[in-house]
């Protein structure tokens, strides 16, 4: 196994129906330089795997019957004269062509403009969620909804280590543990729905001697954040430890060795995004309701990629040739702050239209806590259905998974290795000798590892330079920075 090669072209869609033509290809390829002493770019650029296609224009030819001498000259003169007005069309077509390609290609960052009032679907695609709309006076996590679409009062939860619920309110400013004193379970469903959750897990106590917040009004539907005083410490120094999902258990125990076919159950939260019957993309399932990926997958100037009605998401299975019934899209929501040039923040949500029903071969990966990190060397794994070298033109059939080490980000980002390509919103992992990676296909999919007895979404697969090449890590977004904008799109999707 081993995401983006930058040398060859990416492989083919793995298809499960057959194809009369090409079919097209929603990813794109990493170009870092332009080959031995020559100056490598500043930061990678993408370039479309296939140009759109040009469609000349059909010209009926005339009929043209038998006549006498007289009028088959005159009909040449007419014919002469359709055949010039046909050549010089086809010259500007032609040109036209010629500018498409030279500039269309060169320029990865253009952009289709077109009329979508009419598509509900290319609404939902291209927009992902409306932009929000907050007045000048707007106060954050005060527990009053001041923008259009309550993104002020979206992002004021979150979780650190062991579950830790953690509030930010507009009096104290900053994030602080919850007080267990007056928690109760209503508190807990209401802050996992609000979260785009649909229920609570599990929730309890841990040990804090810290400031905390303690919950006052019990009474008022209000979120959280407008419920609770700042405290210099919670009674029995108790506060709150919340979990909104069963997650990240692995239902077969076997061990994995790197670069081997997957066991059924072994990456249950694994899943094949697939474009009009093509596999293009992995997904990782984070609820009933929501698959992260890869923005790259839905690249803004292609129209038909962005449209939720010809995607098909497929879990549970180890096998492209042996799929279940698959589960619908509803939205497909980018990152706003994608940047398709440097790759960063590369996130896509996809939300679902109906729930997963989750079983021993289908379970959601955990989300991190916003300040877990795993250190260097730590062993994690990746899995997906992409290709098993690199410059394959064929995807795996089979579920693959590798083991990975982590990389600090100083040594991905050292000369030897990606030269400050790296942003902070990137995690490297692979080996420095070469040998295990991701490679294209698995664009989207998971690295996970491994807590106390659960496993961590810790990074989605983005790019690299080649699969396994020495010194040529795989880059995955990290997912412990996009938290606040997964919960937040989940949060605005679910309403």
């Amino acid at each position: 196994m081993a995401k983006h090669d930058p040398n060859t072209p990416l492989p083919p869609y793995y298809s499960v129906a057959l194809h009369t033509q090409p079919p097209l290809n929603p990813y794109e390829n990493v170009q870092y330089g332009l080959g031995p002493g020559v100056t490598p770019l500043s930061q990678p650029h993408y370039i479309p795997r296939y140009p759109p296609a040009v469609v000349a224009p059909q010209v009926s030819q005339p009929n043209i019957s038998p006549k006498t001498k007289k009028g088959c000259c005159e009909n040449n003169k007419k014919w002469i004269g359709l055949t010039v007005a046909v050549l010089l069309l086809l010259a500007l077509l032609g040109i036209a062509i010629w500018i498409g390609v030279e500039f269309g290609t060169r320029n990865a960052m253009s952009v289709i403009h077109y009329d979508d009032s009419d598509n509900d679907d290319l609404k939902i695609g291209i927009a992902s969620l409306p932009k929000d709309t907050c007045p000048s006076n707007t106060v954050q996590c005060d527990g009053k909804k001041d923008c259009q679409h309550g993104t002020d009062e979206a992002y004021c939860v979150r979780f650190g280590e062991e579950n830790c619920l953690q509030v930010k309110t507009s009096k104290g400013g900053r994030f602080l543990p919850v007080c267990y004193e007056g928690w109760d379970d209503s508190e807990a469903t209401q802050i996992c729905k609000r979260l785009g959750f649909r229920n609570a897990y599990m929730s309890g106590t841990i040990q804090s001697d810290s400031m905390g917040l303690k919950l006052s009004n019990h009474t008022t539907s209000s979120p959280i954040q407008a419920r609770v005083n700042v405290s210099l410490s919670c009674p029995n120094q108790q506060t709150v430890s919340l979990q909104c999902l069963d997650c990240g258990k692995q239902q077969s125990t076997s061990r994995i060795i790197g670069g081997t076919i997957a066991k059924i159950g072994s990456w249950p939260w694994q899943l094949s995004l697939q474009f009009r019957g093509s596999h293009v993309c992995g997904g990782v399932l984070i609820s009933p309701d929501f698959v992260l990926s890869a923005a790259h997958c839905f690249p803004s100037d292609n129209i038909a990629a962005l449209s939720p009605t010809n995607w098909k998401v497929y879990g549970g299975m180890v096998s492209l040739n042996s799929l279940p019934e698959p589960y619908l899209v509803e939205k497909i929501i980018l990152d706003e702050n994608y940047n398709k040039t440097t790759n960063d923040q590369d996130v896509a949500l996809l939300k679902l239209k109906s729930p997963v029903t989750f079983n021993d071969k289908v379970q959601p990966a955990c989300l991190p806590a916003f300040d877990q990190n795993f250190a260097h060397g730590t062993q994690c794994w990746t899995s997906g259905f992409g290709t098993t070298q690199a410059g394959s033109g064929v995807v795996s059939k089979d579920l693959m998974e590798v083991t990975v080490d982590i990389i600090d980000t100083r040594v991905c980002n050292s000369r030897d290795v990606y030269e400050g390509l790296v942003t902070d919103n990137m995690i490297c992992a692979g080996k420095l000798e070469g040998g295990k990676d991701s490679c294209q296909g698995d664009s989207g999919g998971p690295l996970v590892c491994q807590g106390k007895s659960r496993f961590y979404l810790v990074g989605i697969t983005s790019w690299g330079a080649g699969c396994g090449g020495k010194n040529k890590p795989g880059v995955y977004t990290k997912v412990s920075r996009v938290l606040p904008w997964i919960y937040t799109s989940m949060h605005r999707a679910m309403e």
